[in-house]
């Protein structure tokens, strides 16, 4: 929990660098989604006006798709007014015949927040059934509340439950089950604190083999090359913690093993996301390239895993390896 000046201080700070990247260029990559597949085409959804989207046959070149929200639900002024239509941090999943787009609905500089819920049975534009669905508000956080009900990302667990995990500063990383049939909150669910540290954010949940692993960010994102984000990882053999680092300690007290830190030219790398079609074996993430002035881009590399059954980054996809 944020109780420092300085510990607000760097989160203000923070959020004003988001705020000046509120206008990005067109391709610019942040927050990306799980990637998943329609037809021919691998899509990802990604932070900006309405929530941007892109498409790619190869996993290497990608085309922007028109966005999500073209009009806003009237909901997203009523719950967070100030928010002008500039989405944030998606993650998509396909289950029960629909396309599930979770996303968060916020202002800089506050916790007051809410992630919503939109749904469409296909991803092509040109395919005449293509249309999102509000699906209403998911769980949101105002001023008062510890956590910030921003960036989720969806776990399906082998036993069809259905898991999100948020967060960002305050009291960490939360995670809440999930209605499996409307993908909404689960009635009288609470949220759980499952990670924290001081600069923290940008969850994501997988399973391999026995294990639950839970990847955050930890640093500040949304400085360009200046961006001192990492991602770090703990694992538990369950879905509700405790999430322990390579040398045991939690996660809740600000443990995290280390997984993918600034390479340079690949600087502030953050937001895990999963492949679909490549189960704990590629993942995809943004990052500020060192050669385009900080430029915020995506990336893909290969998953790997030790013997003792921790993740490792491997080889680069994309960028190609050289």
């Amino acid at each position: 929990m944020l109780k420092s000046g300085r510990s607000f201080a760097l989160l203000t700070g923070c959020l004003l660098a988001q705020a000046a990247i509120a206008a990005p260029p067109a391709g610019k990559v942040h927050d990306p989604s799980s990637i998943v597949r329609n037809t021919k085409l691998s899509w990802f959804f990604s932070t900006g006006p309405g929530i941007k989207s892109f498409s790619s046959s190869d996993l290497t070149n990608w085309s922007p798709g028109p966005p999500v929200f073209k009009t806003f639900p009237a909901w997203h002024n009523e719950q967070v007014p100030g928010n002008n239509g500039y989405l944030w941090a998606p993650d998509l999943i396909w289950r029960d015949g629909r396309y599930w787009l979770y996303y968060s609905v916020s202002t800089f500089g506050k916790n007051h927040s809410a992630i919503g819920l939109a749904t469409s049975p296909t991803l092509d534009p040109q395919d005449r059934l293509y249309g999102w669905k509000d699906e209403g508000l998911v769980i949101q956080s105002k001023r008062g509340n510890d956590y910030n009900a921003i960036d989720p990302a969806i776990f399906q667990g082998a036993d069809k439950r259905l898991w999100m995990v948020f967060g960002s500063f305050w009291s960490g990383i939360q995670l809440v089950p999930l209605d499996p049939v409307t993908g909404l909150l689960k009635k009288d669910a609470k949220p759980q604190r499952i990670a924290w540290s001081e600069q923290i954010e940008a969850p994501a949940l997988i399973q391999h083999g026995k294990f639950h692993y839970l990847f955050v960010n930890h640093g500040l994102c949304c400085r360009g090359v200046d961006s001192t984000y990492e991602i770090r990882v703990g694992r538990s053999k369950t879905v509700t913690g405790p999430y322990l680092d390579k040398d045991g300690r939690e996660m809740t007290t600000g443990g995290g093993t280390l997984f993918l830190g600034t390479e340079k030219p690949f600087i502030g790398p953050g937001h895990f996301a999963t492949i679909e079609g490549y189960p704990g074996t590629r993942f995809s993430f943004h990052y500020y390239d060192g050669n385009a002035n900080g430029f915020s881009k995506l990336g893909i590399r290969e998953l790997e895993w030790t013997e003792d059954g921790w993740p490792r980054a491997g080889k680069w996809v994309m960028p190609e390896a050289k």
